[in-house]
């Protein structure tokens, strides 16, 4: 059973930082793309970074030059550094990971259970 877990999370003022952290575990024979969204009340889920297995990333323009998306793949965990965060920031962030489970040959995605992060103004 592959599962994913997050923590990190957190009230913060604005200007502030938090780190969020999501760990893999489970029977594991690869880990792919590895990504993070986020859902506000009311609002759809958004993609904010992406990794992929050699380190390439994206961001959405919102968080560009603020947040930093990376992994330790030695130790199945990516990270979500989030700098000078702002109100609108504030939301339910969810880690997202493209695994292939030991034993299989399809690779599926799997979620974290979600962390809140609250930037107060």
């Amino acid at each position: 059973q592959v599962q994913l877990v997050e923590s990190g999370g957190g009230l913060v003022q604005a200007g502030g930082s938090l780190r969020l952290s999501c760990v893999a575990s489970g029977s594991i024979f690869e880990i792919v793309y590895l990504r993070w969204y986020r859902q506000a009340p009311g609002i759809q889920r958004e993609l904010v970074a992406s990794i992929s297995s050699v380190g390439t990333t994206t961001y959405a323009d919102s968080v560009k030059g603020r947040f930093t998306i990376s992994r330790d793949n030695a130790k199945n965990t990516q990270y979500l550094q989030m700098n000078s965060l702002k109100p609108e920031d504030t939301a339910v962030y969810y880690c997202n990971a493209d695994i292939r489970p030991r034993g299989t040959a399809v690779r599926r995605g799997y979620w974290g259970q979600g962390t809140q992060v609250t930037v107060s103004s």
